[in-house]
């Protein structure tokens, strides 16, 4: 038996403990080393004293913010505990976009947009009328609150140029600007044990707040992926583009710094009329996009941790459900702008979990009398079908009934809204 542990306090880390709960390797508890709110070298000493009071086997690492500060340098290094996670030097594939989109160009890895990186407002404005249309993004974490997009958020070269002086100000040591695309995003996670990746499912995430794809970005209102781990709008060599791509990039980051990349790299993609191309990696798992896919996680997921650390993920099948996926995300009414707080909700009427039905709390806090909101996404609930009508039916029932100040985006999953999308790239393939 093995003791695992996670970092993080969100529906991404309930459906981790969810998934080494169903281990044959596992019993007990899977403790959170550090599921508050503080920030920064504070983080680092409470992971290392909750591990060294817990002593997992090896920790998997939720979110970005701490890869980005280097606890899996720090667990490794005093403790000798082996992460699921990347190190600081690695995890900048997520937390520099400039280190990410360099390291493709050096490599001449497929997928970079057209971009240029910036170290002050000189020349931005030229190369933004340059592009036409354009995309600007920090060089840093942002909680995928940083981009800007020419025609949705700037109006001209001039607005990209005081944006970027925003950034530097706000201590950003860089700016890249990019080609603005047309197409279609999805996501294409895979584990990596630094010299071979396994790939998931592929998933298409739903940022907009409200039905329609209307409203402002989130955190993510929901996910759906396929029985065949594709898209309805996804060819096979697409799928297949994604893959090469992530591949090329594990091996590229280990030439580069002499260090295996070990976690799970997280691809963004978009499909465009040129075909695959990139849009950012983050260094961890997706959320909601991992709550699909661990949902339907076939093989053990301690066994694929184990195989990570080795470096014998090439001997391990990993395999996935062949069902499809729904995630709903119930949320606060006023989210993401004034989120509601303290308010109780209740999942009296809610059908109870089984192989079809999954619930994972996040921004939640139970308390003696019930459950309340505490200000973000609260539960992500994935129906699992043998088809998209049939998981998005079961996810629809589930979020439908929990009763209190709360909404969800209905249409996620729906045959409408997927007929849109294959619509939408049957546009753009045949311009």
């Amino acid at each position: 038996m093995v003791k695992p542990a996670v970092i993080g306090k969100d529906g991404r880390t309930s459906a981790l403990v969810a998934a080494f709960r169903r281990s044959r390797h596992v019993q007990g508890d899977v403790p959170c080393l550090a599921p508050g709110k503080r920030s920064g070298g504070d983080i680092v000493e409470d992971v290392l004293a909750a591990a060294r009071q817990h002593k997992p086997d090896f920790v998997f690492v939720g979110p970005e913010g701490p890869l980005a500060i280097g606890v899996v340098d720090a667990l490794q290094a005093k403790l000798g505990i082996p992460c699921i996670g990347p190190t600081q030097k690695l995890a900048q594939l997520e937390s520099s976009k400039a280190f990410t989109r360099d390291l493709l160009r050096r490599h001449h890895i497929a997928g970079n947009p057209e971009y240029r990186v910036f170290r002050s407002r000189e020349g931005i404005e030229p190369y933004c009328q340059t592009l036409g249309e354009f995309v600007v993004k920090p060089d840093g974490l942002t909680g995928g609150k940083g981009v800007k997009v020419s025609g949705t958020h700037l109006q001209s070269a001039r607005e990209a140029g005081e944006y970027a002086d925003e950034l530097f100000r706000a201590k950003h040591a860089a700016v890249v600007i990019e080609e603005r695309l047309d197409g279609e995003e999805f996501s294409l996670q895979s584990f990596c044990d630094g010299a071979h990746v396994a790939d998931m499912a592929v998933v298409q995430d739903h940022k907009r707040a409200y039905d329609g794809d209307l409203g402002p970005n989130t955190g993510g209102m929901g996910s759906y992926s396929c029985p065949d781990h594709r898209l309805p709008f996804l060819a096979e060599k697409h799928r297949q583009a994604a893959s090469a791509i992530n591949a090329a990039v594990a091996a590229a980051i280990a030439h580069d710094t002499g260090e295996s990349y070990k976690g799970v790299l997280y691809g963004g993609f978009m499909l465009t009329r040129d075909g695959v191309r990139l849009l950012e990696y983050n260094a961890r798992f997706g959320d909601p996009e991992a709550l699909n896919v661990l949902s339907v996680l076939k093989t053990d997921l301690v066994d694929v941790c184990e195989a990570i650390i080795r470096g014998t993920l090439d001997r391990l099948p990993v395999e996935f459900e062949p069902l499809a996926t729904v995630c709903k995300y119930v949320v606060p009414e006023g989210y993401p702008d004034h989120p509601l707080t303290n308010e109780r909700i209740s999942l009296a009427r809610v059908p109870r979990q089984s192989k079809r039905l999954k619930y994972y709390f996040a921004a939640v806090e139970e308390k003696s009398d019930g459950l309340y909101l505490t200000g973000s996404r609260a539960i992500g609930f994935v129906g699992i079908g043998a088809d998209l009508d049939e998981a998005e039916s079961i996810a629809e029932e589930a979020a439908g009934s929990v009763d209190g100040p709360v909404y969800h985006r209905k249409d996620i999953g729906t045959r409408a809204l997927v007929q849109q999308r294959c619509d939408h790239v049957r546009r753009i393939l045949n311009t």
